[in-house]
């Protein structure tokens, strides 16, 4: 999502509450510090990149990941006290970037916490805007760049637990190795249905969807508007409904995240035309790992284009 859509609801923090956190040296706190004290803490912005940093660190970690509702929109993210505590005390910290979750870099400002390694995995990534276009920020989808954020988060873990260095490094190459059938699974789709159109209702799966070769007819006002949470107009609607109607796509991949009347429009019209509707969303489902959820996801897309 763009800085807008998240930061505009950003509660920032007020220096009262800094003070109130910054004296909350309690005996729970200390308990707590000591237990953990063979741990190192890593704050992530979202569920996903915590499981990611769990499948590397295991039980020589303890994370906090900031969005883990797979009920919420990211979009009207708050913040609150607790994250602000987490982050001041982080040692590694994995951020989106991209614009997605810009409060992170705020709260570590307010917390002062200057010595934290962050991980941003869209600079990691490589990726930016094409040009005349908008940057697709969700690069947990693209999983060449979740392999090279494994790398960077196990070589983080190890600066900051050097003895535990040889165990990091052991688990992000299993975690890779198991990033690599998902691969080569939109490989074969790419190779039985390249060049088919699909449909979005937000830039969510768009990695994988061209990775796997598809195109994306959906207009470029639909989507951004929806991304946005502005509404999207009479006639890019209509043109938008159209391509279920003439049967213009083959699978309409919906982001249940963000739903609304204009999006669930589209999910009617695609079942009315018999068009499959392939759900997905931005944070872990409830239960499911990151490699699972991925595994799910690209199965349910080979299976829609296969119908």
């Amino acid at each position: 999502m763009p800085p807008s859509s998240t930061t505009r609801r950003l509660a920032l923090l007020t220096s009262a509450s800094l003070a109130l956190l910054a004296g909350c040296g309690s005996s729970a706190d200390s308990a707590d510090a000591g237990s953990a004290s063979a741990k190192v803490p890593v704050v992530a912005s979202t569920n996903v990149y915590g499981d990611i940093v769990r499948s590397i660190g295991a039980d020589k970690v303890d994370v906090t990941s900031v969005i883990s509702d797979p009920d919420q929109d990211p979009h009207s993210y708050e913040a609150d006290t607790q994250n602000q505590l987490a982050l001041s005390k982080a040692k590694v910290v994995v951020e989106n970037g991209g614009g997605y979750d810009d409060f992170v870099d705020r709260m570590l400002k307010s917390g002062h916490n200057d010595s934290a390694q962050v991980i941003d995995a869209v600079r990691v990534s490589g990726r930016t805007a094409p040009k005349g276009g908008e940057l697709n920020e969700h690069v947990w989808y693209d999983f060449p760049t979740v392999a090279r954020v494994a790398d960077r988060i196990s070589a983080a873990l190890a600066k900051a637990d050097p003895a535990d260095a040889a165990a990091f490094r052991k688990n992000a190459t299993a975690f890779k190795a198991k990033l690599t059938p998902l691969e080569a699974k939109e490989a074969r789709i790419k190779k039985e249905h390249g060049g088919e159109a699909v449909a979005i209702t937000e830039p969510v799966p768009l990695y994988m969807t061209e990775a796997s070769g598809l195109v994306n007819r959906t207009p470029a006002a639909f989507s951004e508007a929806i991304e946005e949470g502005d509404d999207v107009s009479p006639r890019v609607l209509q043109e938008s409904l159209a391509l279920f109607s003439g049967r213009k796509v083959k699978v309409l991949v919906y982001n249940e995240q963000t739903s609304g009347p204009q999006t669930e429009k589209s999910e009617a019209a695609a079942k009315a035309a018999g068009i499959p509707v392939v759900p997905v969303t931005e944070t872990l489902p409830k239960g499911e790992d990151y490699l699972g959820w991925m595994t799910a996801n690209v199965g349910a897309l080979a299976s829609a284009l296969a119908k």
